[in-house]
C-alpha cells in the first residue's frame, strides 16, 4: 500500500533566548506548513531556544547569566507552552517534529519531540550529548525516538547522533518509513580550524537515507552573527559566518527539493510517496508518550 504525504522542512532562525516569542514562531510555522498541504512538518534541534552557540565562548563569560536565561527560556514536556504547540498540530491536523531544551529541575536536555495530528506526544532525550554540549545538556537513557504513525515509522535523532554507527544501526534496523534529521545549523568560533560543517551533515543526512532506504527531513537554523547581539552577551566578535542548508532526501539521497540558500528562511516541502505495506520490524518502546 502506498499513500502520497507532503512534508516540510523549516529553515529559520531562532528566537534566542525568548520561549514565549519561540512557541508563537513554532505555531505561526506549523500554520504555514499547514496551508501549504503538508501533513508533517520538522523543526531543527533545540529551536527552542535556539542552541547555544555560546558553549564556544569561554567558561567564564557565560556560566552565570546567560546560562540562568538559557534554563528559564526551556520548556518542560507538562509546560503551557509545549501544550500551545500541541493545540496547534491537532488543529491543523499536521505532524509535528520539535527539536526543544527541555528543563527537568535544574537540569536541561536536548530533546525531540513528535507530535501527531491529534496532538498526542512522544518525547526522547538525547543519549549523548557531544563533549561541548554536555557543558550545558544532560545526558539520558533510554532509546531514541521511534514511532508508529499515521504517516508510516517516523524515527528522529538530533545533530552528531548522525555519527554514531550504533544508534544509526538500531534505528535503521526497525525501518522507518520517514526519518528526521534534526540538525542545528552552523556556525564558526572565529581561531578554530574551519571545517565545512554543513556538507558534512548533508553527507552524513544522505548516508543515513540510503542505508535506512528511507526518506528523510533535514531541517537547519539559519544562525546569522547578528542572532549573537543578544544570545551573547555582546561577545558576537568570537563567530563568524555559516548556516545549515535545509533537506529533504529520497531513500536514494538525491534531493527532493532544491535547497534553499543558507540564509533564507522559509519551508522547504515535497511531496513523498511512502510505501507502509513491507514488512516493519517491531519497535522499541520510546521514551515518553503523553496523550
Amino acid at each position: 500500500m502506498t499513500s502520497r504525504v507532503r512534508v516540510a522542512a523549516v529553515q529559520a532562525e531562532p528566537r534566542w533566548l525568548d520561549v514565549s516569542a519561540g512557541v508563537d514562531q513554532v505555531i505561526t510555522l506549523v500554520e504555514a506548513a499547514s496551508e501549504q498541504g503538508a501533513r508533517l512538518v520538522a523543526f531543527p534541534e533545540t529551536f527552542i531556544p535556539g542552541f547555544p552557540w555560546w558553549m564556544w565562548l569561554r567558561a567564564v563569560e557565560w556560566d552565570g547569566d546567560i546560562l540562568a536565561r538559557y534554563h528559564a527560556n526551556s520548556m518542560t514536556v507538562d509546560g503551557p507552552e509545549l501544550r500551545a504547540i500541541r493545540y496547534a498540530a491537532r488543529r491543523r491536523g499536521i505532524h509535528v517534529g520539535l527539536g526543544f531544551s527541555e528543563r527537568a529541575g535544574n537540569r536541561v536536555f536536548m530533546s525531540q519531540a513528535l507530535i501527531d495530528d491529534q496532538g498526542d506526544i512522544t518525547v526522547s532525550r538525547k543519549m549523548l550529548p557531544t563533549a561541548l554540549e554536555r557543558s550545558v545538556f544532560g545526558t539520558a537513557d533510554g532509546p531514541a525516538l521511534l514511532r508508529e504513525t499515521a504517516l508510516g515509522t517516523i524515527g528522529v535523532l538530533g545533530g552528531a547522533d548522525h555519527f554514531l554507527s550504533g544508534a544509526c544501526g538500531a534505528m535503521q534496523r526497525a525501518g522507518e518509513h520517514i526519518h528526521l534529521a534534526s540538525w542545528p545549523g552552523f556556525t564558526f568560533c572565529r581561531g578554530d580550524t574551519r571545517i565545512d560543517a554543513a556538507d558534512l551533515s548533508t553527507a552524513a543526512s544522505r548516508l543515513y537515507a540510503r542505508a535506512a532506504r528511507s526518506y528523510l527531513l533535514a531541517p537547519t537554523a539559519v544562525v546569522p552573527v547578528r542572532g549573537w547581539q543578544a544570545a551573547a552577551e555582546g561577545r558576537a566578535d568570537v563567530l563568524h559566518g555559516g548556516s545549515g542548508v535545509a533537506r529533504i532526501l529520497g531513500p536514494d539521497g538525491h534531493d527532493l527539493a532544491i535547497p534553499m540558500d543558507p540564509d533564507q528562511e522559509g519551508l522547504l516541502v515535497a511531496d513523498l510517496v511512502v510505501a507502509t505495506a513491507r514488512y516493519r520490524p517491531a519497535l522499541p518502546c520510546a521514551d515518553r508518550a503523553l496523550a
